[in-house]
């Protein structure tokens, strides 16, 4: 391998060629007040209080290289496994996948009132998220994902990289719906700003294979 060869921030050169690098960032302990603040969120989101103790969260979705995937841009987002392949990768790495709570509270980095998006409340452009890349005002043709931290003016302040748009993430079961599997953060594919917004979530079955959804996974603080 050239010494002097270089990768694209945020991307990391390693033994293997350009990676994504394996940096957990903390998401400090918080509690915030999600409700519907506006039109779009109006009928999807029930007012509640969340509240979540200190985690650790990759700082980048998952990649295909990583993922084992040796076809495709290893560079890219992987996608379409079950949510239980999610939860067997995330434990491998000693970690899990997060709560639907501890996703959102990652997503506004602890703000409260909560942000729109995970970067802030400005709108949703193509510079800040993988979004509608194969069809609508990003359309490139896609078939998949994008690079992985390609969206850096999305990046939220915590230094979390694709929340919104990319993948959707597989987060886990929740106690009182266990069988309704549930992404969070729209994809690739998604057409409409509302869902890349912090309280979206895309519900499907927990065995499905859906090229829309990917996986970030979580760690003690």
């Amino acid at each position: 391998m050239p010494a002097d060869r270089q990768c694209p921030a945020p991307l990391e050169l390693s033994v293997h060629g350009c990676d994504a690098p394996a940096r957990h960032v903390l998401v400090p302990a918080a509690s915030l007040l999600l409700e519907p603040s506006d039109w779009e969120a109006e009928g999807r989101v029930a007012a509640r209080t969340i509240d979540v103790q200190a985690f650790r969260v990759d700082a980048f979705e998952v990649t295909r290289g990583q993922w084992g995937l040796s076809h495709g841009d290893a560079l890219q987002a992987a996608s379409g496994m079950t949510r239980d392949e999610a939860a067997a990768f995330c434990a491998r790495e000693s970690g899990r996948l997060p709560s639907e709570d501890e996703w959102i509270v990652a997503a506004a980095s602890g703000a409260s009132p909560p942000r729109r998006y995970p970067w802030g409340d400005t709108g949703a452009v193509c510079r800040r998220a993988a979004w509608a890349l194969q069809a609508g005002p990003c359309a490139k043709g896609a078939d998949g994902p994008d690079t992985v931290g390609a969206h850096a003016d999305g990046d939220s302040p915590l230094g979390l990289h694709d929340l919104a748009g990319n993948v959707a993430e597989w987060v886990a079961p929740s106690n009182q719906y266990p069988r309704i599997g549930v992404a969070m953060g729209g994809s690739w594919q998604s057409t409409l700003a509302a869902e890349l917004r912090i309280w979206a979530r895309l519900e499907l079955e927990p065995g499905v294979r859906d090229p829309r959804v990917g996986v970030r996974c979580a760690y003690p603080p």
